[in-house]
């Protein structure tokens, strides 16, 4: 109730203030009083936000992965390593694929890149267990028979 005599009195307020400034006809003067006073009431109803869209891929998830180089989503360029760009516009891995609705496996690095690292972990020696790499590598020997042993000298 206390509402709508605030309504009322905003309205009373506007064309009064309308009226005094402006010549309106006294017939006019009913349509104006209903007019300003749906106005106001519009604005006290709570207004719906559009659902925010979800911004649509440069290119389509199939087509940004390429061999030598992944093409991202947010600009359209190519890039080896797609960490630091995604991170670079707010984003993190998983964001990044709920935001343009990729799959959870969705790649980070290209494949030609991700190889290449591979090989330098693997000729560097990384990921073989001490003790087992060396024996690996190597072929084993037959056994040996027990050399003779010398004759002892004689002296002279």
């Amino acid at each position: 109730m206390a509402e709508k005599t605030t309504l009322m009195s905003l309205t009373a307020d506007i064309v009064a203030a309308h009226v005094s400034n402006n010549s309106v006809a006294i017939g006019d003067l009913p349509a104006l009083i209903a007019s300003t006073f749906q106005a106001l009431a519009k604005l006290d109803q709570p207004v719906e936000a559009p659902a925010p869209e979800k911004p649509k891929g440069a290119v389509s998830a199939r087509a940004s992965i390429k061999p030598e180089h992944l093409i991202s989503m947010i600009d359209g360029k190519p890039y080896k390593m797609l960490r630091k760009h995604i991170a670079l516009h707010g984003f993190t891995p998983e964001t990044y694929r709920d935001t343009f609705g990729l799959p959870r496996d969705y790649p980070m690095v290209s494949a030609n890149y991700a190889e290449a690292r591979r090989a330098l972990a693997v000729k560097i020696g990384l990921g073989r267990k001490p003790g087992k790499a060396a024996a690996a590598t190597q072929p084993a020997r037959a056994p040996t028979a027990a050399k003779p042993t010398r004759p002892p000298r004689t002296d002279k």
